[in-house]
């Protein structure tokens, strides 16, 4: 299965919706789109949206981790919302909601940016 894709912005948010796997063989290509989006115009902050995100490997983490350091950088926020059970525990396991927060939906992410802003 492939990875597909789709980017909204909504002010200096960027919104980032997968679906499919996230894995070594698409690490690479969703690495290098959410670089290009993220260094285009004004995007301060990442929303990524995993409701459809059906597998996420260890190529994945590596990913979410590049563009949290990179938002990081930016002085943005990157948070992650709609996370189903399997790929759920991948990310209790490898420690990322330590690091950022997850949040039911799209909209409760948001609004916690907006606050923030």
């Amino acid at each position: 299965m492939n990875l597909q894709v789709e980017m909204e912005r909504h002010r200096e948010t960027l919104i980032v919706r997968l679906s499919g796997e996230l894995d070594h063989h698409t690490a690479d290509d969703i690495r290098l789109r959410l670089d290009e989006e993220i260094g285009r115009g004004n995007c301060r902050n990442l929303v990524l949206s995993l409701k459809s995100l059906l597998f996420m490997d260890s190529s994945g983490i590596g990913v979410i981790l590049g563009r949290y350091k990179l938002i990081k950088q930016k002085g943005g926020k990157m948070v992650i919302c709609d996370v189903n059970p399997p790929v759920y525990r991948l990310f209790e396991m490898s420690g990322l909601f330590k690091i950022m927060p997850i949040f039911e939906n799209e909209e409760l992410a948001l609004t916690d940016l907006e606050v923030a802003l």
